[in-house]
């Protein structure tokens, strides 16, 4: 990260110090249960890797609470390594979020407990390290907070969770993007072309024409990284979960794509959902079998299983041929081995099924009190992505106040597609490429190469809390701002 700092940055320093006096009392005492960091061996297309988990009571990773249950946990950290971990999806308290970049807290160091205690949001969420590029290294886990309806639903849940996995530190992918030597910076220097470099966690140079950005045609960077492979629950699709179900069954799929720089293709098969939340958010029900989930995104979708047999869920890396996934089996069915590579490329993830979504339950209708224009600038050739051409810790905060509606629109004035994650809040996409519509509540929203999005939230968490692209390597090369409260 940049470590020169902006007047800006010194004022919204004092804001933090006088709000982490405020909220100092919000946390828990090291409570039990834990949440345990630690580390594991992973096989990986028959090779071994040391992996970070996010560890459960139960000793599995991941963490499901019933309806009515609190977040009342200790983050026991034994990995290591320091680290912290962000609630992706939850509203709590700003010096709960998980994060050290807005000041409130340092990381947590090995070998010791940290407590936390809020209301949780119900959904599909996930929880993720905020400390360096521990997220590629695999800690990542669901956080999946079921809702009284969720109990009522007759439904078996099936909890998905994709990655983009590579044997390399990362730290060496960062610098090799950013032309430097070491652990990678801020602004980065200059790429040699952009080529395909091949083998391991290269820099991939891939290209394809946009869909669904305003510059369509328009040659775009999908993929900047080529991994070793992609997981879906830690395994590949040479080596799939089975799942088993019975004809006639619904399937509630929680799909959450926690890669770190990759956006996913979902192919249902022969099989057809109903999409009913993204983000932990009901949306009005949509009829899918084949739909983008970018970066961060969750996406819920019932299904019924028509009679007995094998239902592969795929997910394809976008503008490529790989893919990963889960096999859903009725008893006794053959389950023929799939290729973890499919015979054709898929298209770039756009905005069209975004265009189509609406909120259950959306804002209620309001003018916006302030409005922020964010352009979302820079490119492979030095890797030095920002927004409105400024990196974290040289940025421009966005403040409000209490009780505001805030409009944000964002532009991808940049040839690679951003999925956009806000802290702290959920908020409504109300505008396509310029199209207004009712869209969907969200915390991570694309915006593809040339794109347009606008969103709108309530100002009703005070804190300072993180705006910023949720693909690893352009966050930690400076995409990222935050939001103030005044």
């Amino acid at each position: 990260m940049n470590t020169l700092i902006s007047r800006r940055h010194l004022l919204a320093s004092g804001t933090t110090a006088m709000l982490a006096t405020t909220l100092a009392g919000t946390y828990a005492k090291a409570t039990t249960p834990a949440l345990t960091l630690t580390r594991r061996t992973l096989e990986v297309n028959g090779n071994a890797a040391s992996v970070f988990c996010i560890q459960g009571p139960n000793g599995k990773p991941g963490l499901t609470l019933n309806p009515d249950d609190r977040f009342a946990f200790a983050v026991n950290n034994q990995c290591g390594a320091a680290s912290i971990i962000h609630w992706h999806g939850q509203t709590p308290p700003a010096a709960q979020d998980g994060v050290t970049d807005t000041g409130y807290v340092g990381p947590i160091a090995p070998g010791t407990t940290r407590g936390y205690d809020f209301a949780p949001r119900p959904g599909t969420h996930w929880m993720h390290s905020h400390q360096g590029l521990q997220e590629q290294s695999l800690m990542a886990a669901p956080l999946i907070i079921r809702s009284a309806d969720d109990a009522r639903l007759d439904a078996q849940e099936v909890v998905v969770l994709l990655h983009d996995f590579t044997f390399r530190d990362p730290a060496e992918i960062l610098a090799g993007l950013t032309g430097r030597s070491g652990q990678g910076g801020t602004t980065g220097g200059m790429m040699g072309g952009g080529g395909m470099m091949g083998g391991s966690g290269t820099v991939s140079g891939g290209m394809m024409s946009g869909t669904g950005g305003m510059g369509q045609g328009m040659g775009t960077d999908l993929n900047d990284i080529n991994f070793d492979a992609y997981l879906a629950n830690d395994r590949t699709l040479s080596d799939p979960e089975i799942v088993p179900a019975s004809a006639g069954d619904q399937i509630r799929l929680r799909l959450i794509n926690g890669a770190t720089a990759t956006n996913f293709w979902i192919d249902l098969g022969e099989l057809k959902g109903q999409l009913i939340a993204v983000d932990g958010d009901a949306v009005k029900p949509v009829t899918v079998s084949h739909f983008p989930l970018a970066g961060a995104q969750r996406a819920d979708v019932l299904l019924r299983l028509p009679g007995a047999g094998v239902y592969p869920i795929i997910a394809q890396r976008e503008g490529g041929p790989e893919r990963t996934g889960i096999i859903i089996a009725t008893p006794g069915a053959a389950i023929a081995k799939l290729a973890d590579s499919s015979d054709a490329v898929t298209a770039a993830c756009g905005l069209r099924l975004e265009a189509q979504l609406a909120a259950a339950q959306p804002l209620p209708a309001r003018a916006p009190d302030r409005v922020y224009q964010l352009s979302l600038t820079g490119g492979m050739m030095g890797y030095n992505w920002g927004i409105n051409g400024l990196q974290w810790g040289n940025h421009q905060p966005l403040t409000v106040k209490p009780g505001e509606r805030v409009a944000i629109d964002m532009v991808s004035n940049s040839m690679m597609a951003h999925p956009m994650h806000l802290h702290g809040h959920h908020f409504q996409v109300v505008a396509v490429n310029g199209t207004a519509i009712s869209g969907a509540m969200r915390d991570t929203v694309l915006v593809p190469p040339m794109g347009a999005v606008r969103i709108v939230f309530d100002a009703n968490n005070p804190g300072r809390w993180l705006l910023h692209c949720h693909n690893l390597y352009h966050m930690a090369s400076g995409m990222m701002t935050e939001v103030i409260y005044t």
